[in-house]
């Protein structure tokens, strides 16, 4: 367990030390987001006209509420939570690029939602808008990222137990 705990942290560290380099926020990071932002505009638009999106922002042009993602909203230190975790559990490669790579695209489908579910309360609301944003939303996230974390352990134990064990599975 100490072991998990050790390389949990180291992972953390360098992935979110990467994360904060000039380079790969100009060349991966914020391309990344103003991707989200255009693709959550292109979900919204059979529904609402009115969406436009440019980089980061995504805006109602009726209304001209907007809102910008920014870093935190993204889904990337989620991921990195998540990375961290599969890469400090022992498994094999094949699986940890599996997890990463299911894990990756659990946590952007909710921050999709995440983030067309913010562009239209705050046009409602401000004030549940801002309690949404701050409060409820980091928690679901993070709580998706601890649900496939879970399921990937799950998943992993599945083959181990049907090979230590064949006669259980057979008579059920």
């Amino acid at each position: 367990m100490p072991k998990f705990f050790l390389t949990f942290a180291a992972s953390l560290l360098i992935l979110f030390t990467l994360e904060l380099l000039k380079p790969v926020q100009q060349y991966l990071i914020q391309p990344f987001t103003g991707g989200l932002a255009s693709l959550s505009t292109t979900i919204i638009e059979p529904f609402d006209a009115n969406v436009i999106s440019h980089g980061r922002v995504i805006r109602d042009s009726a209304s001209g509420f907007a809102v910008s993602i920014e870093a935190g909203c993204n889904g990337v230190e989620a991921t990195i939570v998540l990375i961290a975790a599969v890469l400090a559990f022992p498994a094999t490669w094949r699986h940890k690029l599996i997890a990463i790579v299911a894990g990756f695209l659990a946590i952007q489908a909710l921050n999709i939602a995440r983030i067309i579910s913010l562009f239209y309360l705050g046009q409602w609301n401000f004030s549940i808008f801002e309690w949404t944003h701050l409060y409820l939303w980091p928690v679901l996230i993070m709580l998706d990222v601890l649900m496939v974390f879970a399921i990937y352990l799950r998943w992993l134990t599945i083959p181990n137990a049907t090979q230590r064990h064949p006669e259980q599975v057979e008579n059920g």
